[in-house]
């Protein structure tokens, strides 16, 4: 086995921008890309191997074919043949909706899924860009639908002005948005469930309002009120710097200008690269070599021991994320 790259699975939207195709370095006119579903084994959506000898195969094939190999024995006692997150960039043009995510309990019942446990980096932001994330004082249920009513909703959530390297924890039951001028990395649960509260009054491509899930989303809403909802974290030179660690994923990121060496031998997991600036050479303990550079994601299987990594000249900066 080998590291694995896959076919973008490009996603035109509403409140799409123009950063993405340039970021992967694609060769499409595409507009209005919000979203690139990077590594996905959501129904439909199943991301393909574009490299090696496994190119034209499904994750879930590769997951059918390799099993715990590919994953580790745990996550494949634990999730079986459905790999595990979900890894997209998001261009936000406009204001997204303000929405919430289900956690395992509720998805399972409502939609036997997974819950959707979720977070951002900032690869960059425009001025007076915006993250929204967690409620600003005390609310009710009862509130919470007559504010989304009487749209004043955004009235009771934390608003923050970001910037490229800030970083947010989204644990399901968390209500959020993003704002426009975000440019973010999306790590999550692999679930596709989002219940919408509150669209700004807008309507979609046939000139109706979209769909709210007022109802839906009240009893996904975890209603505490936290003094910081940001993750914050002291920057370091040739270091993984941990940011995450939750039941569903941990993430570090590197942010180099000389080689380091990786050691997995000890790790019972796939590794996930996102890489969010600059270029890199990786060299694995099989020999396999593969460049990566901004916009680029790499699956390492389970079964890698170790790896190294060599930044161009300019340096590089990785998303690195397991279960």
């Amino acid at each position: 086995m080998y590291p694995f790259k896959f076919a973008p699975i490009l996603k035109q939207t509403l409140w799409g921008g123009n950063k993405i195709i340039p970021f992967k370095h694609l060769d499409s006119d595409l507009k209005n890309v919000g979203e690139s579903w990077e590594i996905s084994d959501v129904e439909d959506n199943e991301s393909v191997v574009i490299n090696g000898s496994d190119a034209g195969l499904t994750l879930s094939d590769l997951i059918r074919k390799y099993k715990q190999d590919l994953i580790g024995e745990d996550n494949y006692a634990r999730f079986g043949k459905k790999f595990p997150l979900l890894i997209k960039f998001i261009d936000a043009r406009e204001d997204l909706s303000i929405q919430v995510h289900p956690n395992d309990v509720l998805a399972k019942k409502r939609s036997n899924s997974m819950g959707k446990t979720e977070m951002w980096y900032v690869i960059s932001a425009d001025d007076n860009a915006k993250l929204r994330s967690g409620f600003s004082q005390q609310i009710t249920p009862k509130e919470y639908k007559e504010r989304v009513y009487n749209h004043t909703f955004t009235d009771v959530l934390q608003e923050y002005d970001i910037k490229a390297g800030d970083v947010f924890f989204l644990p399901a039951g968390r209500v959020h948005s993003i704002g426009a001028g975000a440019f973010i990395a999306e790590i999550q649960q692999t679930s596709d469930i989002t219940y919408r509260i509150y669209d700004f009054g807008r309507k979609d491509a046939n000139g109706k309002p979209r769909e709210l899930h007022t109802e839906l989303a009240k009893d996904a809403i975890n209603f505490e009120v936290l003094d910081d909802y940001r993750t914050l974290y002291e920057s370091e030179k040739n270091e993984p710097v941990e940011l995450v660690a939750c039941p569903y994923f941990t993430t570090s990121v590197y942010d180099m200008d000389e080689e380091i060496y990786c050691d997995y031998s000890e790790l019972d997991s796939f590794v996930i690269y996102i890489c969010v600036e600059g270029k890199c050479h990786l060299k694995d303990n099989e020999g396999n070599e593969l460049d990566l550079q901004a916009g680029e994601t790499v699956l390492l299987p389970a079964s890698i021991q170790d790896i190294a990594i060599k930044p161009s000249e300019g340096g590089v900066k990785i998303l690195e994320t397991y279960v």
